[in-house]
């Protein structure tokens, strides 16, 4: 129930403004997000790499209904690649796109330019780009755009959502791609998505399983201890090796375990969120976990 509110309340304008003008919601959010600019994004991706971490970076932002705006998130994530370029990191630095935050409710061709013009950027970094997968509306609309793509950027990898009934097809038709396999975190009805959390993880171990069992590069975005341990089973299953696939976990989030699984030898990435549009992601960190909310009420009392 209280993740529902609070999923609700990320797209809710009113909810921003009270949230946001909370004096101590900024120490919160420090802990989900690098910063407001470039510059913080990259101070934090020479940290984590320095640890032995690779990064994706998200330049925050999302349901832009502004031609102009879609082109400055364009604009911004050019510079960040531009900024990121001299540290020679390759794919151990690599981008997240919204495709909301580009223009898609606009114009799903104007969308598409400005994704293209990130994974020029990108490829002339020698990194890529991962689309972030919004709710079940945009999801064939992202995978269209994503199609195109991959005719110049065939790297260009791709989020699902476990939690929507048509994941398991969604992997099997990418089974040989790119693929950040996620639960969801958008509020989605029960028309089109499972709703309790038991059926959440039985479906992403099934989408996880057809993902392992492909001949694509599965990104297997966790922080559940028992879910990291099915993945290490099916890559015995299926002989994958540590460098045919990766853990991906959010900036903040059990950061021992990101350094524990790396030091193990895993490829670990840290999605690394950055900017002043942080307050959807930020609501939807919090609906996630219960930890998350009670750290933010404790800051809230000045604890």
């Amino acid at each position: 129930m209280l993740g529902s509110l609070l999923l609700a309340a990320s797209r809710n304008p009113l909810a921003r403004r009270a949230v946001s003008a909370l004096p101590p919601t900024r120490r919160v959010v420090d802990r989900f997000v690098a910063g407001e600019s470039a510059g913080d994004a990259v101070t934090a991706v020479r940290r984590l790499t320095d640890a032995g971490l690779t990064v994706t970076i998200d330049h925050l932002g999302e349901e832009i209904r502004d031609t102009e705006a879609a082109a400055l998130t364009a604009k911004a994530y050019v510079a960040l690649l531009d900024a990121l370029a001299p540290l020679g990191l390759g794919r151990r630095a690599e981008v997240s796109v919204k495709l909301s935050a580009v223009g898609q409710a606009l114009d799903e061709q104007l969308a598409l330019e400005h994704a293209r013009r990130i994974c020029a950027a990108a490829r002339d970094c020698g990194t890529t780009v991962t689309l972030d997968m919004e709710d079940h509306t945009t999801v064939d609309s992202t995978l269209s755009i994503l199609r195109a793509l991959r005719e110049d950027f065939p790297d260009t990898g791709v989020a699902i959502q476990a939690y929507l009934f048509r994941s398991e097809e969604d992997c099997r038709d990418l089974s040989g791609s790119r693929v950040r396999l996620v639960k969801g975190a958008y509020r989605e009805p029960a028309s089109v998505a499972h709703q309790s959390k038991a059926e959440v993880d039985r479906a992403y171990v099934r989408c996880l399983r057809i993902l392992m069992a492909g001949t694509g590069y599965p990104m297997v975005g966790t922080h559940d201890d028992r879910l990291i341990a099915i993945t290490e089973t099916l890559a015995d299953r299926y002989g994958r090796s540590q460098d045919s696939y990766e853990y991906q976990m959010l900036y903040g989030i059990r950061t021992d375990k990101q350094e524990a699984l790396a030091g193990a030898g895993a490829t670990v990435r840290v999605y690394v969120p950055y900017g002043d549009d942080w307050y959807g992601y930020f609501m939807r960190r919090l609906a996630e976990r219960p930890a998350n909310v009670a750290f933010f009420l404790r800051s809230l009392r000045g604890k």
